[in-house]
């Protein structure tokens, strides 16, 4: 059975991250973008990353250009935006696709594990959230506009 740890990505600075680097983590998976009208939540993210990092969690976010083109920037633009704006400190991984032929694999796999509103797999807009559990398995999926302090129980529960 294949899980989120047999994926990989690039982080924001380029580099390879095997993501079963994560075994054993809780984690929230979102798709973002830096001019969004849900930008806002990375500082919800920042706050849930804060809180329970040390009980587990991990959010990884992975910048998203096919809404609106709400994230133009280059990974150096994107990690200074994230940081000035919203002191991010989760792993944020290069920009990618969501949807379509180019989607990222791991995107492809956790769409097909967590359909969305009338058992869509497409991603509706950036700030889609996928919470997956410590052994790779997506157990929830939630709309752009379930705000991250929504999440809490649902996160406490898989810590």
């Amino acid at each position: 059975m294949t899980t989120l740890h047999d994926f990989s990505a690039n982080s924001l600075e380029g580099k390879p991250v095997a993501l079963r680097d994560y075994a054993g983590k809780v984690l929230l998976v979102v798709n973002t973008a830096s001019k969004c009208g849900f930008t806002p939540q990375y500082e919800g993210l920042e706050a849930l990353y804060q809180k329970y990092r040390d009980r587990g969690l991990e959010v990884l976010g992975f910048p998203c250009n096919q809404f609106g083109a709400q994230e133009p920037g280059t990974a150096a633009e994107i990690g200074a935006f994230c940081q000035k704006n919203y002191g991010v400190s989760f792993p944020m991984f290069e920009k990618i696709d969501v949807n379509g032929a180019t989607a990222h694999p791991l995107y492809q796999w956790l769409k097909s594990n967590a359909r969305g509103l009338l058992g869509s797999e497409a991603i509706k807009w950036n700030f889609t959230k996928f919470l997956v559990d410590r052994s790779g398995k997506v157990v929830d999926r939630f709309a752009p506009t379930t705000k991250p302090e929504d999440l809490q129980t649902n996160v406490e529960a898989l810590l």
